[in-house]
């Protein structure tokens, strides 16, 4: 039987998400039942494991799993010693990053990490709560929640340390920000030992050019048309492309045909432009990975 690349999937918010990147990028998971840790992936070399992604650190670390999927939030939560292969911009909603914050209700007294002193925190991310506080000398009891903290307070404790993308969740439950403890992105980590073997280092870095193509290409469009040569000079000015335009000939010796990439939100108002300076045939179409 062939070796397999044993890699972490996150259970959870982020499964979805990240089974659309991988399907950008060239791979496809499916499940066979909503409660299967063991989905299929058209890839006879991975061996793909959905864990929450509070754990996926610590297995790689251990080398249960030889790479994994994960935020960087959990890796600081659990101080785990993992190569970083690359980092990948996205979560569960949108691309950007999240934040693990202090959250306190909004008519409470707490300002900072200081007015913690005596207090009770609930959280998921005990380890990285008690370091926080240990760096700022605040004792303070910090309690693990298994999610929803939002509930919790004031009743049950004073003050939550949470992850958060919009900020929506602590508005609805009349929570505030009090501290930004650290900012996390999604991160492709190796296990030391299994990093060093060459076909898995390999697999590995291709399919972190990969994910990264496909996340590149996300908020990127492609753009040709046909242009009069007469009229290049006024097309070119108004084009913010991600490389120099591709310019082609075409079979009249007076027109050319022009390709660009560009950001998906300028098309709205650079089409319009591009037709009323002479630009014909004009076709968008989106990409799946682009590849610096």
């Amino acid at each position: 039987m062939a070796e397999k690349l044993r890699l972490g999937i996150p259970k959870g918010s982020l499964q979805e998400s990240t089974f659309a990147l991988f399907k950008r990028a060239g791979w496809e998971f499916r499940m066979s039942s909503g409660r299967s840790y063991h989905p299929s992936v058209d890839d006879a070399e991975l061996e793909p494991l959905l864990l929450r992604p509070q754990e996926i650190p610590r297995y790689v670390e251990q080398g249960i799993l030889d790479a994994g999927l994960t935020g960087q939030d959990w890796i600081e939560d659990n101080a785990s010693s993992v190569v970083q292969v690359t980092e990948l911009a996205y979560s569960k909603a949108t691309l950007n990053p999240i934040r693990v914050v202090l959250a306190a209700p909004q008519d409470s007294g707490i300002q900072s990490v200081r007015d913690l002193k005596g207090k009770r925190i609930a959280t998921e991310y005990v380890r990285l709560t008690e370091r926080y506080l240990e760096e700022h000398g605040v004792e303070a009891q910090v309690e693990f929640s298994w999610g929803a903290c939002e509930v919790k307070v004031p009743e049950l404790v004073d003050a939550i340390v949470v992850n958060t993308e919009t900020g929506s969740s602590l508005r609805a439950h009349n929570l505030r920000i009090v501290e930004v403890l650290t900012i996390s992105t999604t991160r492709l980590v190796a296990n030391a030992q299994a990093w060093e073997v060459g076909w898995k280092h390999e697999k590995l870095e291709n399919m972190a050019m990969l994910l990264r193509g496909a996340l590149h290409a996300e908020r990127l469009v492609g753009l040709k048309m046909n242009v009069a040569k007469a009229k290049l000079d006024e097309t070119m000015s108004l084009l913010p492309a991600l490389r120099n335009p591709t310019i082609s000939p075409l079979a009249s010796l007076e027109w050319v045909a022009i390709e660009i990439i560009v950001e998906e939100k300028v098309v709205r108002d650079l089409l319009p432009k591009l037709k009323r300076a002479g630009a014909e045939g004009i076709v968008e179409y989106p990409l799946n990975k682009v590849v610096y």
